[in-house]
């Protein structure tokens, strides 16, 4: 987990500075396991979160504004009650243990004054936030742990607070790095970094890692199969991160998957060196809002998106077994002509035939050739009834022909369609794209609508994304299929210049025509824009059709976003993040 006793260390410094003197004025409970409280300190009003989340416990200032619920939890009120215009005396911690208390002086219903300590234990599944009173009794928490789920340690309302077992580790600032090392000999079988893990308190993977990435040496190395250099590298670079903990010199930074900053991947409060995109904060607070907040959000969207994925992965994989169930019947049906000519040549010959024949060969008169054809017959009927026989066959062929091939051209439609509404969802970047998608899906008949997903009224629909090419023409580019309706149909002019891949999933774009022809570069960036904003986003070669708005119809009973197009020319491109980012973006 990131956030060791190192961080735990680094954030109590930077609360007791910030908060300690500060009001307590409004708690809310936005989640089940999460406390928002409001502070009013040295002139600025801040929002301190508490979270006891198993995937992401915290403590820290925030930005984040939650919906809270209309009713408060009992845990809520609980607070409200003591903590309410309460003053934070003390931010302090235990020993590099992921446990922190904020200590709260307060005025009870008498008038009398009380201590009150809020207090959170960092610790993954078993996070959790207490209130305990001057005696370290526990007034109530955020999550109950009985002696049914825990024989260890009760965590109630009336217990006394008892810390959790102790584990046999050194504390960083009293270690003795030449005793550490020497003791290391006797765990020779150990992995350098488990080592430093399960000896060292407040050190998580991510720091002992670090200490081996500095000493140039593979964190998976056997202590006994490093070398003495390699041991003094690594006393040397324990050393000196020991040091920066026991002065508090803090550099709080971020690692991102990339340059574009979208997806984090660890933070911690010292220089962290084995990642190559690295930012550093000078806040810890907003270091760790930075990291969570990306974190929650990316979670909280594929959770949003999860059930919108079944349904059009339900429906694609639904197309495509209609797809193969009329092709397979097109195949069946692909030689109803030659029943045709079997009728009307046992028609033509039928007073030749023999009765009771199986089988008859006769002269087939549409042929050029003057072919044989031999025609299977049944030997219980007449002639003439083997004739009709084929007639009716032939019918009901050619009809199915007729109605799978509809049914077929609806399916690929419908296919096309969804394949698109997907390639939306899984481009969607907030709540509210999410959203206009979902509502997309409701009037087309594919989900139910609910209070739950239906688009507030008063909320402002999304504008499409808008860049700006290098030769200052306005780009265009739809967000879903309905604003790509909006886009080409309605907002754009006969003249303007529309794009979009060829034969793969992705959003029409659009370029504001000036006075005068689009220069080439421009074409081309819209094209890039383009392959960027469809499926093809990771392929290379991608062909980008354009023409003119004019040449764009949309045909009736067509679904949102499907179009044809004529008239136009074709751009071959390799979509580039890069190249993207270059071109001016004016609008998120």
């Amino acid at each position: 987990m990131p956030f060791d006793g190192v961080v735990a260390k680094n954030v109590v410094i930077e609360l007791s500075d910030i908060l300690v003197g500060g009001r307590i004025e409004k708690i809310y409970q936005p989640e089940q396991d999460e406390i928002l409280i409001l502070i009013r300190t040295k002139g600025q009003n801040l929002k301190l979160i508490l979270s006891a989340n198993a995937s992401y416990p915290r403590i820290h200032i925030t930005n984040l504004s939650k919906e809270n619920p209309a009713n408060p939890p009992v845990f809520c009120m609980l607070l409200r009650k003591h903590l309410s215009g309460g003053k934070i005396i003390k931010v302090e911690f235990y020993d590099f243990e992921r446990i922190i208390s904020v200590h709260v002086e307060a005025v009870n219903e008498l008038g009398d004054t009380t201590y009150k300590k809020l207090l959170i234990e960092i610790m993954g599944k078993h996070s959790n936030i207490m209130l305990l009173n001057d005696g370290d009794i526990i007034l109530d928490s955020i999550k109950h742990i009985d002696s049914d789920i825990s024989r260890v340690r009760e965590v109630m309302p009336a217990r006394p607070y008892i810390l959790p077992p102790a584990q046999d580790k050194v504390s960083p600032e009293t270690l003795d790095i030449d005793s550490f090392f020497k003791n290391a000999k006797n765990h020779s079988e150990l992995r350098i970094s488990k080592y430093l893990l399960n000896n060292i308190k407040g050190f998580s993977p991510l720091l002992c890692e670090e200490v081996c990435h500095r000493a140039e040496i593979d964190g998976r190395t056997i202590i006994d199969d490093l070398s003495d250099t390699d041991l003094e590298k690594v006393k040397y670079n324990l050393n000196k991160i020991i040091s920066n903990i026991a002065v508090s010199s803090f550099s709080p930074c971020i690692a991102w998957a990339d340059e574009t900053k979208s997806k984090p991947i660890d933070f911690h409060s010292l220089e962290i060196t084995q990642y190559s995109n690295i930012e550093y904060i000078p806040s810890i607070s907003s270091t760790l809002d930075l990291f969570y907040t990306s974190k929650d959000t990316a979670e909280r969207l594929v959770q949003k998106k999860s059930d919108l994925t079944k349904v059009l992965n339900n429906g694609i994989d639904r197309c495509n077994k209609k797809i193969s169930i009329h092709q397979e019947t097109l195949r069946d049906v692909a030689d109803r002509e030659k029943l045709k000519l079997y009728g009307e040549l046992l028609t033509a010959n039928i007073y030749c035939i023999p009765k009771n024949s199986k089988q008859v060969s006769l002269l087939n008169y549409y042929s050029e050739n003057s072919e044989y054809v031999d025609i299977p017959l049944d030997e219980n009927m007449l002639p003439q009834e083997n004739a009709q026989r084929y007639y009716k066959k032939f019918t009901k062929a050619k009809s199915a022909y007729s109605f799978t091939s509809t049914q077929l051209e609806e399916a690929f439609r419908e296919l096309e369609y969804l394949e698109s509404v997907l390639q939306n969802l899984e481009s969607a970047t907030t709540t509210q794209e999410i959203d206009e998608i979902r509502q997309e899906l409701v009037e087309v008949g594919y989900v139910n609508q609910s209070r739950k997903s239906k688009i507030k009224k008063n909320l402002k629909a999304l504008e499409p994304f808008l860049y700006k090419s290098s030769d200052g023409f306005d780009v265009f580019v739809g967000r879903n299929n309905i604003q790509n309706d909006f886009l080409t149909l309605k907002m754009s002019s006969s003249n303007d210049i529309w794009f979009h891949t060829k034969n793969i999933p992705g959003s029409h774009v659009i370029v504001k025509k000036q006075s005068g022809d689009v220069p080439e570069n421009t074409l081309l960036e819209a094209a890039l824009i383009a392959a960027y904003h469809s499926k093809g986003k990771l392929s290379s070669h991608v062909e980008v059709d354009y023409t003119q708005v004019k040449n764009v119809k949309k045909t009736n009973g067509a679904k949102p976003g499907m179009v044809i197009y004529t008239n136009y020319k074709t751009i071959i491109v390799t979509p580039d993040e890069n190249k993207i980012r270059t071109i001016k973006y004016k609008n998120k």
